[in-house]
C-alpha cells in the first residue's frame, strides 16, 4: 500500500460517518431500508396468525438483522479513536438499543419486542439527504423553546392549580354514585375536561356540577392556545433574529433590514460601511493649478 493513500481505518471512517461520496450514501441509504425492514418484521411477528405461520423465519430473519447491526456498531466503534465517546452520544445510544433485545431476548424471553425502538436510527436520513436547512431549524425550535420554557413552565402550574381547585369542588358537590370516589379521581375528570377530550366515563349528576364542567370546557378553549401563542412568539423573534439585522441605517435610522440587503429600503443609504457603494458617482477631483502663463495658441 503506498503511502500517501488512506488507511483502511479513514475509509471505514469515510464510508460510515461521512456522505460526501457516493459509498457513504449508499451505505447510509442501505443501514436505513434494513432498519425499516427490521421494524417492519418486528410488526409482522406480532400478528398472531403470522406469528403462527412464520414465527421460525421472523426469528431467523431478526436474528440476521441484528449480526448485521452489531457488525455495523462494531465498525463504527473500530474506525474511532474515541470509541467510548460515541457510545455515550445520541447515535451511540440508538444503535446500542437496536440491538441489545435481540440479545438480551437470550436471557430475558419477550426482550425481542423493544426492537421497535430501532426505528429511531432512522434519523440518519438527515446526514444522508444532508438537510441542514431542516437541522438548523430543528435547533431555532429548540432554542425558541428554551426561551419560552419559564412562561409555559408558569403556564402548566396555573393549570395544575386549576385542576386541583375545580378536582376539588366537584369531589364535595357530586356523590359518590356518578364515579367522583376520591380526590385522584376528580382530578382525572379535571383533566379530562379542561382539555376539551371528555372521555365521558366518568360525569357529573348535578346541576351545579354540570354547570362547573360547561365552565371549565369554555375555559380549556381559552387556556389551550396560550402555550402555542408563547411559543410561537419565540419562533417569530427566532426567525426575525436570524433573518434581519439590528443594525441601523446611516441615512435615515431605519432598522430590521434583512442581513442580505446592501441599500435601506426607505430611503436607499448603501449599508455596508465597510466597502463603497458601487453605485455611487465617483468623486470629483480638485483641478490642477493653471501653469503659469497661457499655453493656448492665439
Amino acid at each position: 500500500m503506498q503511502s500517501d493513500s488512506p488507511s483502511l481505518r479513514k475509509r471505514v471512517f469515510q464510508i460510515i460517518f461521512e456522505s460526501d461520496t457516493r459509498p457513504a450514501k449508499t451505505f447510509d441509504i442501505v443501514l436505513i431500508t434494513l432498519i425499516v425492514l427490521s421494524v417492519g418484521v418486528v410488526f409482522l411477528d406480532s400478528v398472531p396468525r403470522l406469528h403462527e405461520r412464520y414465527g421460525e423465519l421472523f426469528y431467523v430473519v431478526e436474528w440476521m438483522f441484528t449480526l448485521v447491526f452489531t457488525l455495523e456498531l462494531a465498525l463504527r466503534l473500530y474506525c474511532l479513536d474515541r470509541p467510548l465517546r460515541y457510545l455515550r452520544s445520541f447515535y451511540g445510544i440508538l444503535d446500542l438499543l437496536a440491538i441489545m433485545p435481540t440479545w438480551l431476548s437470550l436471557l430475558l424471553p419477550g426482550a425481542q419486542s423493544l426492537l421497535v425502538l430501532r426505528v429511531l436510527r432512522v434519523l440518519r436520513v438527515f446526514r444522508v439527504l444532508r438537510l441542514m436547512e431542516f437541522v438548523g431549524e430543528g435547533q431555532m425550535l429548540v432554542q425558541a423553546l428554551k426561551r419560552s420554557q419559564r412562561k409555559i413552565l408558569l403556564f402548566l402550574l396555573t393549570v395544575l392549580l386549576i385542576i386541583t381547585v375545580f378536582g376539588a369542588l366537584i369531589y364535595l358537590i357530586e356523590p359518590p354514585e356518578a364515579g367522583f370516589t376520591s380526590m385522584p379521581r376528580s382530578m382525572y375528570w379535571a383533566i379530562v375536561t379542561l382539555t376539551t377530550v371528555g372521555y365521558g366515563d366518568i360525569a357529573p349528576v348535578t346541576p351545579l356540577g354540570q354547570f362547573i364542567s360547561a365552565f371549565m370546557m369554555i375555559l380549556g378553549y381559552s387556556i389551550i392556545a396560550v402555550p402555542t401563542g408563547v411559543f410561537s412568539a419565540e419562533v417569530i423573534r427566532s426567525i426575525h433574529q436570524e433573518r434581519y439585522s439590528d443594525e441601523a441605517c446611516p441615512g435615515c435610522g431605519h432598522e430590521g433590514h434583512e442581513r442580505d440587503a446592501k441599500y435601506c429600503r426607505l430611503c436607499g443609504t448603501w449599508l455596508d460601511e465597510e466597502t463603497p457603494d458601487p453605485k455611487a458617482p465617483p468623486e470629483e477631483k480638485a483641478p490642477d493649478d493653471a501653469p503659469e502663463g497661457d499655453a493656448r495658441p492665439s
